[in-house]
């Protein structure tokens, strides 16, 4: 017989259906044994009746895998409005030790340490299900956005020699034979050079960043959402770009996963124009709002970045807002400075809710401003020729950006840790699950 999903049963009354999934409660009530039954559709419910049936029920306990074969009838107090009354029970897997956490709630009462070390488990509960269901919905809209606009997405190398975005700073180190290289944290360069053969390109992937951070905001591999666009007019084209990706995102959320926002406790926001200002206005908001001294500053530090989103909230009615004009400095080579004050780039990021999510910038497209730029840091050129070399032969004008999936999931549903919006996260501690 074939498979009925959980949410389908009710289609079925008076026939004979055949549901397999795990079972998420066992329950006595008034002398007759019920199972709920957990799948990928939700819970159904089944009345066991017969005596070996029962028997059976002896020997399992919740997230024992069976198949349950029986008739539907309505019961409106059961889950979806039917219920299943158990012809048969097939065992397929028993749980074979005391399960050390009960997942079978809406919420899981545990810490962040218990809840990734016994990921594989917790993972089976509905409030974690649900943040990755919101994550694979921001992730399927973000794609289909850029194939829309006629972006061609690509799959750039993730092992790179020393020449890559830092030079080696902040990178991994494995071996290659008897090479040395490094895990690629960022497609940058690689982009670049595609936005030079099919003009404009998206990305998703991993990255990582050997940076010793222990903080709710960082992992040390995360999914980056990479884009490159040739031919901009201006670094602005950007940011409208970016403004109507946040509006298209938000309208796929609403559309398609009020459930899990629900489950969870979260809003999806409304979308409103995004409020751009300069690190500068952003700095003089801050020490005049905030009373915080931090004019001058190359960046904001953690609390700017959530004081500057409050204050968007409440004088825009925005929970993003776009900050530009971060000093050269503090930029990498590869930014375009603004011609009307070389001190500053051509650069935004965007800070959702209090967290940077996105960064990104117009680039260089002559050779000889990337040799100049170089030069006035003291950087070497070697490791970079096969980057540099395309700008010899012609590229258009072009900029991107990049956003971390995870904090851009963990905003969205308000997580207190970025941590939970990775399925197996990987920081200064943690290799495994």
């Amino acid at each position: 017989m074939k498979r009925t999903l959980s949410i389908d049963v009710a289609e079925k009354i008076g026939k004979e259906v055949m549901v397999s999934g795990w079972i998420h409660k066992i329950r006595k009530l008034g002398g007759i044994n019920f199972i709920v039954l957990r799948d990928r559709g939700g819970l159904v419910q089944a009345i066991v009746e017969k005596t070996e049936d029962i028997d059976k029920l002896k020997e399992l306990t919740t997230e024992s895998v069976v198949s349950i074969t029986g008739k539907v009838a309505k019961e409106d107090r059961a889950p979806g409005g039917a219920e299943i009354h158990v012809q048969n029970i097939e065992i397929l897997s028993p749980v074979t030790e005391d399960i050390p956490i009960e997942i079978n709630k809406n919420e899981l009462n545990v810490n962040l340490d218990t809840l990734l070390d016994f990921r594989p488990l917790t993972l089976r509960a509905f409030s974690q299900k649900a943040i990755f269901k919101v994550q694979a919905e921001i992730l399927s809209a973000w794609r289909d956005f850029f194939k829309e606009l006629d972006f061609t997405e690509i799959n750039t190398p993730k092992i790179v020699g020393a020449g890559a975005e830092t030079g080696g700073a902040e990178m991994f180190e494995v071996k290659y034979f008897k090479k040395k290289a490094y895990l690629a944290q960022s497609p940058q360069l690689y982009k670049e050079i595609m936005a030079g053969v099919f003009e404009r390109v998206f990305e998703t992937a991993f990255v990582y960043r050997a940076e010793p951070h222990s903080t709710s905001r960082h992992i040390n591999e995360y999914m980056s959402l990479d884009i490159e666009m040739a031919f901009i007019n201006s670094w602005t084209d950007l940011i409208d770009l970016h403004q109507d990706l946040v509006k298209y995102i938000i309208d796929r959320l609403k559309k398609n996963s009020k459930k899990e926002f629900d489950l969870l406790g979260a809003k999806i926001p409304d979308y409103v124009k995004i409020p751009t200002i300069k690190l500068r206005e952003a700095q003089e908001i801050l020490e005049k709002e905030y009373g915080e001294k931090c004019i001058g500053e190359p960046d904001l530090e953690p609390k700017h970045e959530k004081q500057i989103c409050e204050y968007s909230k409440n004088k825009w009615g925005s929970e993003f807002i776009f900050i530009t004009h971060y000093p050269s400095k503090k930029r990498p080579f590869y930014t375009m400075d603004d011609p009307k004050n070389p001190e500053e780039t051509l650069s935004f990021d965007l800070l959702f809710k209090g967290l940077e999510v996105t960064t990104g910038s117009q680039r260089l497209h002559r050779y000889e401003d990337h040799i100049a730029k170089m030069k006035k840091r003291g950087m070497s050129t070697e490791g970079f020729e096969d980057y540099l070399n395309v700008f010899k032969y012609g590229m258009p004008p072009h900029g991107g950006f990049c956003q971390g999936l995870e904090r851009l999931t963990a905003r969205f549903l308000d997580l207190d840790n970025v941590k939970e919006a990775s399925l197996f996260p990987r920081d200064m501690n943690r290799l495994k699950p």
